[in-house]
């Protein structure tokens, strides 16, 4: 039987529009610059608006050719100050060009060329040298690699084969290349050192046999099982100390990205009071060319639905573009200002301890947004201050109430716990209960659980590798 029904319901929907709003919030300063390089790219009606030429006209009055030509006469220079102004100055000399330099990559490739001749092999080893991550080391399993060649070369390889070009390949330099884990790097580094040396021989056995008592911290059983002092157990692992963890982290033959950061806000101090700006204010350098609102006039006098179309699709990109750039903009400012509201102390003195508890629902509550809203602000976001640039992300942190009722950032507990353990007897570490009862005395009740993960968060081992190293 056919009926009707009625039925009322709701839904929430995100238009496009607000989704491509939201990822331009994420952006940084960078992102929005290449963003913007590609929307007006893509849309002609978007444009750069230039600056504004202060230049005067004076420079076109022709009398001032006349007075120009007039000083040249009359002006007696000495020859020799004419020859010495061709000279370059110190303000003047041109850059440097930069040298290129080799990838690691292709460095190992030059080495591995003279160690095998045969074609094949050398293809082989290629892919595996270019399967190398950026330190060097190996993340694929040699089938993975396998399959990767035998699809792209359409060849049976066999992994078999793979390994006997990656031993070659790990005898390589730096020391350490080519290896499957952290491990196996320490081990290559050891069959480069010297044979002979005992606590050498010692570390080699100690990766062999007892490596997984040796990352379990398990330092009691490892000196048990192999029978040695606990003076030869300290130099043994002052000999691992002195490894590189990945073969690559200091070599010069690293190919690398000079990371620059490049600040969202500049906030600065006049009299006393914080100013806010952003770095690079894009909203006031693009805008709509209004020649394209002629040029749509024009083709709806001549009928021409299809131009007249396309025109006023992009007249409508165009200023939902440039008025999202200054939304974003707006946003920002907001934001940052009741950041600042909220941890004014830690911007006047830099000091991390100044630290309130934050997290985006107090900002999202202040500016009146949404939690999802202040997170794409904040991410990634760098603000310029007196004492350096700070992570906007950095300074959100959960509050714990200390013991005189004060809530107090899990920052500034974890500071504490640092600063409490650098001052420790170094022969004689604090334990995690030990801790408990020291925070305690500064005022912050926690519990050894609690300890161990900020102890962990700040990559600090126990009191019992403390000891071993101290």
């Amino acid at each position: 039987m056919i009926a009707q029904n009625l039925s009322q319901r709701q839904q929430l929907k995100i238009l496009p529009q607000q989704i491509q709003l939201l990822n331009i919030f994420h952006l940084t300063t960078l992102e929005l610059n290449q963003q913007i390089q590609f929307e007006l790219e893509d849309n002609p009606v978007l444009e750069e608006k230039d600056k504004e030429d202060d230049s005067t006209s004076e420079t076109d009055d022709p009398s001032s050719d006349v007075a120009e030509w007039d000083d040249l006469i009359y002006e007696d220079i000495p020859d020799y100050k004419l020859e010495y102004g061709n000279y370059l100055s110190a303000e003047s000399i041109p850059e440097r060009p930069i040298a290129e330099e080799l990838s690691f990559r292709e460095v190992i490739k030059s080495q591995l060329r003279l160690e095998i001749t045969d074609d094949r092999k050398f293809l082989l080893g290629n892919y595996l040298i270019d399967s190398l991550n950026d330190s060097g080391l190996l993340d694929m399993s040699l089938d993975e690699v396998a399959d990767h060649i035998s699809l792209r070369e359409r060849m049976a390889i066999d992994p078999n084969e793979l390994e006997e070009i990656l031993l070659v390949i790990q005898k390589l330099g730096p020391a350490g290349v080519g290896a499957r884990c952290i491990r196996e790097c320490y081990l290559l580094q050891l069959e480069r050192m010297d044979p002979d040396d005992r606590f050498v021989r010692i570390a080699k056995q100690l990766l062999l046999e007892h490596y997984s008592e040796l990352i379990n911290s398990e330092l009691e059983q490892i000196r048990s099982s192999m029978s040695i002092s606990e003076e030869d157990l300290k130099s043994t692992l002052a000999t691992l100390a002195n490894l590189q963890l990945r073969p690559l982290s200091n070599s010069s033959n690293r190919e690398f990205m000079k990371e620059t950061i490049i600040p969202d806000f500049v906030l600065t101090v006049e009299d006393g009071e914080f100013q806010v700006t952003l770095c690079n204010e894009r909203s006031t350098t693009i805008g709509v060319n209004k020649s394209w609102i002629e040029k749509m006039q024009s083709c709806k006098e001549k009928k021409d639905k299809t131009g007249m179309h396309y025109i006023k699709k992009k007249l409508e990109a165009a200023e939902w573009f440039v008025a999202a750039i200054r939304q974003r903009e707006n946003t920002m400012l907001k934001i940052m200002k009741a950041i600042l509201a909220l941890q004014g102390q830690f911007f006047t003195t830099g000091d991390r301890m100044e630290l309130k508890p934050m997290i985006l629902k107090d900002i999202a509550d202040l500016v009146d947004m949404d939690i999802s809203t202040v997170s794409r602000i904040t991410c990634n976001k760098y603000v310029s201050t007196p004492f350096g640039h700070v992570l906007l992300k950095s300074l959100f942190s959960e509050g714990l109430t200390d013991l005189s009722g004060k809530k107090v950032s899990a920052r500034v507990i974890q500071e504490a716990l640092k600063q409490t353990i650098e001052n420790e007897n170094k022969r004689s570490p604090y334990t995690d209960y030990q801790l408990v009862n020291k925070l305690a005395q500064s005022g912050f009740k926690l519990a050894r659980r609690t300890i161990a993960k900020y102890r962990e968060m700040l990559k600090i081992p126990t009191a019992q590798v403390r000891a071993v190293w101290g």
